[in-house]
């Protein structure tokens, strides 16, 4: 297998502060979220860099590899596009599922929004394997795959995460994005040790590395890729280059983005992390990553196990049911309030007017609006049917801010807002549907 490409020193391109992106000395390369793009209307900063020779990579958080369905193949074929594109020498994507449920459990689908851990189960690894060669053929470059934070564990893990990565790297020849950041995640919230993980698993596979600040409150690390690089972050990255020189390693900064200077200032820290460690390590060994090991494909049995362990666990994340045996329901609590800020998050940024109509009340409105009605139509719907949901209440009180509502969803849905009583007859015959 070819040695994996060099990119040094980049950071995480958002529209936000692509200005100061393109000014920050001594840049490689940066990385974009590929659903954020659209190949045809690149953004003007990214065609500049890439006329520098600024190498940017898409990475995907859609795919939902780890998933117990097969990856779509029309999201497949947009990261394709993407790295096309952007003339990217790579793609990543989550070892992780972001959706649950539908034809293969033969129950309602439901979308997470957010990246949920896999259980490192054989049943498990068996179809992550036989995901990332699907995707393996459908993309023209080599893709690499990052570990994830996670809030939750889940119980009877089989493997430990350095020993399912190693196993997945073997069995499929599938790079690495390793996340130091995420270690330190999972080390406060889960007691898993990185240095063990690092220790097991193969970093001559690692394509790339992710850095990012958190904040730790009520003993759970938030990984908020919103405040500054911790030092205990720093300390992972570092022991990680005494094992192997990563070919790059990348600040992420995904929201209350700080001035140029600091960010050129976290940038500095990487880079002089790296140079101390380099310099007291010895010369890391040089070993090229080994041909795939040919194995069997998953069983569609260890897929159906897979869906209904993730559809109960993701029902009861975002539809209220009950915490599946053997997860902590006091953390499975905390996720799902993560999971619902979260939403309302990024429902904001795709429908920035809501949050300007209710003012203050939009965020504790859209959370309990979130606790119990799973999304599973993308975000622009989602805004679109809370905004239905709060009117069918009769809400906002105010009936100058109700108008401005109402005039908003008809802009975009195109029809009168239905009245009580066609929510009652909707949930009527859904109720008969179900039976």
């Amino acid at each position: 297998m070819k040695r994996i490409e060099r990119l040094g020193t980049g950071i995480g391109w958002r529209p936000e502060i692509a200005e100061a992106v393109e000014r920050l000395p001594g840049l490689d390369w940066v990385e974009v979220v590929a659903e954020n793009v659209c190949p045809g209307h690149l953004p003007d900063s990214l065609v500049r860099l890439r006329e520098r020779g600024v190498t940017v990579v898409p990475h995907g958080v859609a795919l939902g590899i780890g998933g117990a369905g097969r990856p779509d193949p029309g999201r497949l074929s947009a990261l394709a596009e993407r790295a096309e594109a952007l003339g990217s020498p790579l793609v990543t994507e989550h070892i992780a599922f972001v959706r649950a449920g539908g034809p293969l459990t033969a129950s309602p689908g439901l979308e997470a929004g957010h990246l949920l851990p896999v259980p490192r189960t054989r049943d498990a690894l068996a179809v992550l394997c036989e995901n990332v060669r699907i995707a393996q053929d459908s993309l023209p470059v080599p893709l690499a795959l990052e570990n994830i934070a996670a809030l939750i564990s889940w119980p009877g893990d089989e493997l430990t995460e350095g020993q399912f990565l190693a196993e997945l790297v073997d069995r499929t020849g599938v790079r690495l994005l390793i996340d130091v950041a995420n270690l330190h995640t999972n080390r406060v919230n889960r007691g898993e040790d990185p240095l063990a993980a690092l220790d097991e698993m193969p970093v001559e596979a690692i394509a790339y590395v992710h850095v990012a600040g958190g904040l730790e409150q009520g003993g759970v690390w938030h990984d908020t890729h919103a405040h500054p690089v911790p030092r205990p972050v720093l300390d992972i990255l570092a022991e990680l280059r005494r094992r192997t020189d990563p070919p790059g390693v990348l600040l992420e900064r995904d929201d209350d983005f700080p001035p140029p200077d600091e960010l050129a200032g976290e940038l500095t820290a990487i880079r002089q992390t790296l140079e101390s460690a380099a310099a007291d390590a010895p010369a890391a060994p040089v070993r090229d990553l080994r041909p795939a090991r040919p194995v069997s494909a998953a069983t569609e049995e260890a897929r159906e196990r897979l869906g209904l362990a993730q559809a109960a666990l993701l029902s009861a994340l975002v539809a209220g049911t009950p915490a599946p045996e053997g997860f902590d329901a006091q953390r499975l609590r905390v996720q799902s309030r993560a999971l619902a800020a979260k939403r309302s998050d990024v429902v904001a940024k795709v429908a920035p007017e809501l949050p300007q109509i209710l003012g203050s009340g939009y965020r504790p409105a859209f959370v309990a609006y979130a606790r119990n009605r799973p999304m599973s139509s993308g975000y622009h719907r989602d805004a679109l049917d809370f905004a239905e949901h709060l009117l069918i209440a009769g809400h906002p009180q105010d009936p100058a801010t109700r108008r401005r509502l109402t005039h908003w969803w008809q802009d975009r849905a195109g029809a009168r807002p239905p009245r009580r009583t066609t929510r009652i007859v909707r949930a009527a015959r859904a109720a008969l549907v179900r039976r």
